[in-house]
């Protein structure tokens, strides 16, 4: 099985995507990147350019599911929910066209089943995937290590599921 956890965002959004064997509670990391977006642009040019990259890479990778970052909104900014939902609500179509099921990971259950901390830092997602990845750097721009710590904790909790 294939997850593709998808870190939203208007100028870069990060993917990354793992596979699960059966019987198998640990996935492998296969492919990681950002889909990047000139800020320049007016944010419906930019919607629309996510919609098609985000057509491209499922076309391309072929997953079984998505997993995307949960929409959550701080009361001190609360523009910066209601601009990351453009976008969210972007990648969810595509998802859905594609007949694809898709979960809802909170920022806090992802970080946790990472880093055993609800709260950790990007630093640490970062570092916390390169050791759980075997990657030689931490994934840079942090928004793919976000991505990738989507689809393994979505991936793990699916071979809980399994157990």
């Amino acid at each position: 099985m294939r997850i593709l956890g998808i870190d939203p965002g208007l100028v870069i959004t990060g993917y990354g995507c793992v596979h699960l064997d059966d019987g198998a509670t640990e996935p492998t990391l296969t492919e990681a990147g950002v889909l990047r977006f000139p800020a320049k642009k007016r944010m419906i040019e930019r919607l629309g350019l996510l919609h098609d990259d985000m057509i491209r890479l499922i076309d391309e990778l072929k997953p079984d599911r998505v997993a995307v970052e949960k929409l959550y909104a701080h009361y001190k900014h609360p523009r910066t929910a209601i601009l990351m939902a453009h976008a969210r609500g972007v990648i969810l179509l595509a998802a859905q066209q594609a007949n694809l099921p898709v979960e809802d990971m909170p920022s806090t259950e992802v970080k946790k089943s990472l880093t055993g901390n609800g709260h950790a830092t990007k630093q640490q997602i970062q570092l916390a995937v390169q050791s759980q990845c075997g990657l030689a750097e931490p994934p840079n721009p942090p928004d793919v290590a976000d991505a990738i710590a989507i689809a393994l904790c979505h991936a793990r909790r699916l071979a809980m599921e399994r157990l």
